[in-house]
């Protein structure tokens, strides 16, 4: 009997061990590292602002360094991020472009890029017309003088989405083309234009709301789900959205427009889960420190960042974390799959367009890619 007893303790003693071990293990590979790296619009754009506040407060909680590494480019943004140079980047529209392989990611350097994002703060973008040009649906765009921005496919992409919603092209409006953000801005109350596309706040549309011309926000429905398709069939990361705050918009007055996501966290699909997870776990637990560093802050709540749409799929460790925080449904989940889809469809017609087209010029190259893009995305309806 004693010992029998002494192998049990012992026995016990080993489990006891490796149960503890094993835990260890576990907890270890869910901690924030000791320094991290991150990649953000330049110095004193919303995108560096929120990742300093994010980034704050992990050091205050977890002791983890963070270098914030500004960029004006998306192509400085990413490359760091996709060569491991990173570990995740606050970014925009380039996460959509570099997972299409559309603009500046359409040449042979690059292609449809294996992303993932983790977290997106809903940004309210909205479509504010000159009063007096009597805009009152988006139907009513239809020969129109629209203000876009050249060398601007973050934001023309996003005007185009409008168009589309009333069953437009850019065919139906007359396209003014400006060479700066401020200047398309601007052309509203100068009355060179008629209507744009920009986020409420910008500074460009108070002047038009106080001009003769007055400001109109025109109404995006959220019920209409066709509008919502063709809006959806030109970027598949918009989602219905009622902003107070901005020109011509208050809490009397709120304007029905759409949201996309920046700050938007983005790392490579190759990233470990387990560090996603702990990095959305570390989020989370710090809201309360960040939450309050500007406006926006508290939409980075997961109950609002952490769902769907956004400009790339969602990562697996983050998709873990939410679905134990009882944010990620199946609905989510549905989208998800459908995005991760298309995405390895169109990063393997790249390899098969880079084979076909290696004696091709760059023109003839595009050319090709283009048509095949648009093929594989066909055949995914």
């Amino acid at each position: 009997m004693k010992k029998q007893s002494l192998h049990l303790s012992q026995y016990l003693a080993a489990l006891s061990t490796a149960t503890l071990l094993s835990l260890g293990t576990s907890v270890s590979a869910q901690k924030l590292p000791e320094s991290m790296t991150w990649t953000a619009y330049d110095v004193g754009s919303a995108g560096y602002a929120e990742a300093s506040a994010i980034a704050d407060a992990f050091g205050k909680k977890f002791n983890t360094r963070v270098r914030i590494q500004p960029s004006g480019s998306s192509i400085g943004r990413l490359q760091p991020v996709v060569q491991g140079r990173a570990d995740f980047g606050y970014l925009a529209t380039e996460t959509w472009f570099a997972t299409e392989g559309t603009e500046d990611f359409a040449n042979r350097r690059w292609g449809p890029q294996n992303l993932r994002t983790l977290a997106g703060r809903p940004a309210a973008f909205g479509m504010p017309t000159a009063a007096d040009a009597k805009i009152r649906t988006f139907e009513d765009l239809k020969g129109k003088r629209m203000a876009f921005v050249a060398g601007n496919p973050s934001l023309n992409v996003k005007c185009d989405a409008y168009i589309g919603f009333g069953g437009l092209t850019r065919k139906d409006v007359q396209v003014i083309m400006f060479p700066t953000y401020a200047a398309a801005m601007s052309s509203l109350s100068q009355g060179k234009a008629d209507a744009t596309c920009t986020t409420p706040t910008t500074s460009q549309l108070y002047e038009l709301e106080s001009s003769p011309r007055g400001i109109h926000w025109v109404g995006v429905d959220p019920n209409n789900k066709k509008a919502w398709e063709r809006m959806n069939a030109v970027a598949p990361f918009f989602a219905p959205y009622k902003e107070t705050v901005g020109a011509g918009m208050s809490e009397k007055n709120p304007a029905q427009v759409m949201s996309y996501r920046y700050p938007l966290i983005v790392t490579r699909a190759d990233m470990k889960a387990d560090d996603v997870y702990a990095f959305m776990k570390a989020m989370d637990e710090t809201f309360d420190m960040y939450k309050g560093a500007t406006k926006v802050m508290p939409r980075w709540n997961l109950s609002l960042s952490g769902t769907p749409p956004a400009d790339a799929p969602f990562h697996e460790g983050a998709v873990r974390y939410l679905k134990e925080r009882g944010t990620w449904t199946a609905e989510h989940e549905a989208w998800n799959q459908t995005r991760i889809k298309r995405l390895d469809a169109l990063i393997a017609a790249w390899a098969d367009v880079v084979k076909e087209g290696k004696s091709l010029s760059d023109e003839d190259f595009a050319k090709l890619w283009d048509a095949r893009r648009t093929k594989v995305i066909a055949s995914l309806k």
